[in-house]
Order: C-alpha cells, then sequence, then structure tokens
C-alpha cells in the first residue's frame, strides 16, 4: 500500500480505487438494469472508470484529481431514475466486499450510500410533480 495519507477518511491505494472501480463496471456492464442505463450513456468505458477513480480518490483520499458535476450529470440524463440507486448500490457492496478487506469496505461502503442516498433523493425532489407531496421512505 502506498504512504498513509494524512487528510485520508481511511487508508486505501489509488491503485485499490482503480480496481475497484474496474470491477464494478466490469459488472454494471453485465447487468440487466443498469447496463442499459449506462450503455446509453458512455461511450468510453476506460475514460469514464477514470473519471470515476479521481471522484473516489477525491472524495477518499482528498486527492484534487476530479473536477466534475455528478449531481449535474445524473439530472441531466432522464433514464437514471431514483429507484437505479439502490441497485447500484447493492451491486457496489458486493464488489467491496470481494476486492478490498472488511474494514475498507464497511468505510467505503458507508461513504457510498452517503453519495447514493444523496443522488437518490435529489433525483427524487427536482422530478417530482409540484403539486405532488413528498415521498416518505
Amino acid at each position: 500500500m502506498q504512504d498513509a495519507q494524512p487528510l485520508a477518511r481511511f487508508q486505501i491505494s489509488a491503485d485499490d480505487i482503480r480496481r475497484v472501480v474496474s470491477v464494478f463496471y466490469g459488472e454494471v456492464r453485465r447487468h440487466p438494469v443498469l447496463a442499459p442505463v449506462f450503455n446509453a450513456h458512455v461511450e468510453d468505458w476506460p475514460q469514464h472508470e477514470e473519471k470515476i477513480a479521481n471522484f473516489w480518490r477525491n472524495a477518499i483520499l482528498r486527492e484534487r484529481v476530479y473536477d466534475g458535476f455528478p449531481m449535474r450529470e445524473h439530472l441531466s440524463r432522464p433514464d437514471v431514475r431514483a429507484e437505479h440507486f439502490p441497485v447500484w448500490l447493492g451491486l457496489f457492496h458486493a464488489v467491496l466486499e470481494r476486492e478490498v478487506t472488511a474494514e475498507q469496505a464497511l468505510q467505503w461502503g458507508h461513504l457510498a450510500d452517503r453519495i447514493g442516498e444523496g443522488f437518490r433523493t435529489g433525483i427524487e425532489s427536482i422530478r417530482q410533480p409540484k403539486d405532488e407531496p413528498p415521498k416518505l421512505i
């Protein structure tokens, strides 16, 4: 593992992050629900995986290697729906459990849950008709 990064949320290497992202998107491309959504928007998988690995390096290691607006990206795609996020998270947790230590999987999984829930509720809120009451979970 690389040298400890003092600002990191938890210790994991950039290589481990890249590996998890690669394995995860390999599974996404075969997933019956997620593959059609991702394949409709991702034209260059290696580039997408690099961008998402940079997102996680920024979120976990606090490296300034990601430049993007993920909520805007998700909102701009009407076929990305709130109900996709629990499916995405379930698959992501399964990959984490296989690819990193139990402690890393727990920590990264908690972070992914918070981010995923933010995306899910943001999409649900923005797309909800103005005269419809909020959904309670």
